[in-house]
């Protein structure tokens, strides 16, 4: 029993010692520089405060995190470095009871605990700094409106004239976006890969690309990481990924099929002999759902509709002015090769509407929401008064009518939504704050139908609107998920000047029903069909009238 004991024992001790001697990956190491870089960045009293070039800070001990051999000798150097930096004094306000409602399921320093990277010693000092953070005036963020709750990046250097092969800035723009995206997206949680991993992922393909067109590609798969629709990103070197030639037609992605929905040039269209709903159904011999899938990792969206909307440039762009496609029209398949273009060369202008709402057969109000403006709603809902049902169209981006709105349709005021902002003095953790309400009390003013209708296009204001309006008296929402992206947005440059946003503060309903990703409450599903974009009708509004009249 004891030569037993005594091998479990030497078996446990040389466990220890091959644990102390393990080799950290190039990736972890990287990984844990980005981490800690960023945590001092908005964390520690003195870096936050603007009194070090931190850009250069990074540059200066990059090596030496690349040439540690062990976590020792690893957490020597930021221990190290952080003793560089100056003593972090006591904070009393920090230790205060914060009345704060927070909303932490975006915070997440559990990496400083991590004992497969950091020492006690380490993790303890990260400890410290947690507990003594910076407070007050930050030197790379600030609220824009701090009653909103929206954010500016500010004074971050953009190397507009980099050199792409320059190691050092690739890194930089990798670890600036993903500590951005850390500590103040409300939305984190709900990446479909958690961020730690998408970190993991990320750093060989800035460390290695292959090309410029590489590291363009892996700036544009990061921000696509996200899933939020408002993460837009575009470059040349993007654009040519995909492709400059387009065929001149529009179309919709419906059940791994590319139906044909609008034309940007008609006589160009008609001379291949391109109709509205063509169902195309291979692009140079590859099924239209195998290239979506393909680029999926390049189309940014908050859920699976809006990606399909966004994937406009994804599926017959390409660098020649031609493309093969297979087709079916009249249930035969055909196949055929048809020409691309410059999009200038369309000389495409997109139609613009002008009627803001009608009465449509039947005494049922119809209002375009996208083209309303505030001094129009009182005379609009006075014209339509007399209607048995509104419906309000916001498959568009309306013009911010929805609290005058909501006066007609609703006879009390009514709360619609909560809010998270980042806490600054916290970064990484966010507070709960009750919205706006809408809606007056008293006699209601329009007693008829109210029928909302929404679609993947429905972004942002579009969302928010739907959410005022759908607290009137008597009101439904018909159509699909909407795109998922609601709350303003937060501008900010990358290294290099590339543009790009995230949603800046969370929306949710009062009762705490997430919208980002989800999209608003639909009462009544309806998607378009392949036969309906044929039949060229609006599905939507038929279910809508259809509903109001039964």
């Amino acid at each position: 029993m004891k030569k037993i004991t005594l091998l479990f024992l030497l078996i446990s001790i040389f466990g220890i010692s091959l644990q102390a001697q393990e080799k950290l990956t190039q990736t972890e190491k990287l990984a844990s520089i980005a981490k800690v870089w960023g945590y001092l960045k908005y964390y520690h009293p003195k870096v936050a405060s603007g009194k070090y070039n931190w850009d250069e800070q990074l540059f200066k001990i990059l090596p030496k995190v690349e040439n540690a051999s062990s976590k020792e000798i690893l957490s020597k150097i930021y221990l190290d470095w952080i003793s560089s930096l100056g003593k972090v004094k006591e904070c009393r306000k920090c230790k205060l009871n914060n009345k704060n409602e927070y909303f932490d399921k975006n915070f997440n320093l559990g990496w400083i605990n991590d004992n497969h990277i950091f020492t006690p010693e380490l993790s303890e000092t990260l400890k410290y700094i947690e507990n003594n953070r910076h407070q007050g005036n930050k030197y790379y963020v600030k609220f824009l409106n701090e009653t909103i709750g929206n954010i500016d990046i500010i004074n971050e250097k953009e190397y507009t004239n980099f050199n792409w092969e320059n190691q050092n800035l690739r890194l930089l723009t990798l670890f600036r976006y993903w500590n951005i995206v850390e500590y103040f997206f409300p939305y984190k949680y709900q990446t479909d890969t958690n961020w730690d991993e998408v970190l993991n992922e990320m750093i060989p393909k800035f460390l290695n690309p292959k090309s410029e067109n590489d590291f363009h590609l892996a700036m544009l798969e990061l921000i696509v990481s996200i899933d939020d629709s408002h993460g837009g990103f575009v470059t040349d070197k993007t654009r040519k990924h995909f492709g400059n030639y387009w065929i001149p037609a529009d179309f919709k992605l419906i059940n791994e099929k590319a139906v044909i929905t609008r034309f940007y040039n008609d006589s160009l269209a008609k001379a291949d002999d391109i109709r509205i709903g063509d169902v195309i159904t291979k692009v140079n011999n590859q099924e239209i759902g195998t290239i979506f899938r393909q680029q999926e990792k390049y189309i940014n969206g908050s859920n699976r509709s809006r990606k399909k909307a966004n994937a406009f440039y994804s599926i017959f762009n390409g660098s020649s002015n031609s493309v093969e496609i297979e087709f079916i029209r009249n249930h035969k398949v055909y196949n055929k090769t048809i020409k691309r273009y410059l999009f200038k060369d369309f000389d495409y202008k997109r139609e613009s509407e002008t009627e803001k709402y009608k009465i449509l057969d039947g005494n049922i109000g119809y209002v375009n929401m996208g083209i309303l403006e505030k001094i129009d709603v009182p005379e609009v809902m006075a014209n339509l008064n007399g209607t048995k049902a509104i419906i309000f169209d916001i498959r568009n981006y309306p013009k911010g009518t929805g609290y005058l709105i909501t006066d007609y349709i609703s006879s009390k005021q009514n709360d619609f939504l909560k809010v998270t902002y980042p806490d600054l003095d916290y970064p990484g953790k966010f507070i709960w704050r009750n919205g706006k309400q809408c809606g007056k009390d008293g006699e209601l003013k329009y007693k008829g139908k109210v029928i909302l209708m929404v679609n993947e296009k429905s972004q942002s204001h579009a969302e928010f609107t739907t959410m005022t309006l759908q607290t009137g008296d008597n009101v439904t929402t018909i159509g699909s998920q909407t795109s998922g992206a609601d709350g303003n947005v937060d501008k900010f440059e990358m290294v290099g000047g590339y543009k790009t946003m995230i949603t800046g503060i969370g929306i949710f309903y009062p009762d705490r029903t997430e919208t980002q990703r989800k999209g608003v409450k639909v009462d009544i599903e309806v998607k378009p069909t392949i036969q309906g974009i044929i039949d060229g009708k609006d599905e939507v509004l038929e279910k809508a009238i259809e509903f109001i009249n039964n």
